[in-house]
């Protein structure tokens, strides 16, 4: 079983989260969605930000930060739109992380990170959130650091195409996005593989 923190978008903790969340169960991990926003939520990106104006970056990661209190060393970070930025804002302070998932938003990795820490980003392409240069000071990072990056993305859907609820929903591409969500977790799983010999 893996940890999983799983940070919402600038919409605040909704269904796809929470749909998420469920699935990493089912598939045997331990995931955590914490409500940076204390119980509201937004239709639109700029009413998201308005709310993020409203609560403040300090709340939400004071918040992200007190999700964590009672999980392990190692619990995984993964953060979805906005949740990648409170990603970068956490990753300094949780080194033994056992990998950082990034949906729809590219992080920052700070200096001195971990080698060979696994990082997944999937993002649509185009993506405004995970603009090139964004993605190509990613890699960049990665390689100085030696960590070790996986780059998903999708043509042609939109920025939120794993949320059901959202006009930009891309079925396909969301399923595909979860599957290799779930491998990567499976990876980091500290229990041994099952003997499967006769």
């Amino acid at each position: 079983m893996t940890h999983v923190v799983l940070l919402h978008s600038v919409l605040g903790l909704r269904p796809v989260e929470l749909l998420a969340a469920e699935r990493l169960r089912r598939a045997g991990h331990d995931v955590v969605a914490p409500d940076l926003f204390g119980g509201v939520a937004a239709n639109t990106l700029d009413e998201g930000f308005g709310l993020l104006n409203r609560v403040g970056w300090d709340t939400v990661t004071r918040r992200a930060r007190s999700a964590l209190e009672d999980m392990p060393v190692d619990t995984v970070l993964a953060g979805v739109s906005m949740g990648a930025g409170v990603v970068s804002a956490l990753l300094p302070e949780r080194t033994a992380t056992a990998g950082v998932l990034l949906l729809h938003a590219t992080a920052e990795l700070p200096a001195g990170s971990r080698p060979g820490l696994p990082l997944q980003l999937h993002a649509a392409d185009p993506d405004p959130f995970a603009p090139p240069e964004r993605v190509a000071a990613l890699e960049v990072a990665a390689r100085r650091y030696g960590a070790a990056l996986e780059i998903f993305r999708h043509p042609g859907v939109g920025h939120f195409y794993t949320d059901p609820g959202s006009p930009e929903h891309d079925a396909a591409a969301a399923e595909l996005t979860w599957a290799r969500v779930v491998g990567f977790l499976d990876r980091l799983d500290p229990r041994p593989a099952p003997d499967v010999r006769p």
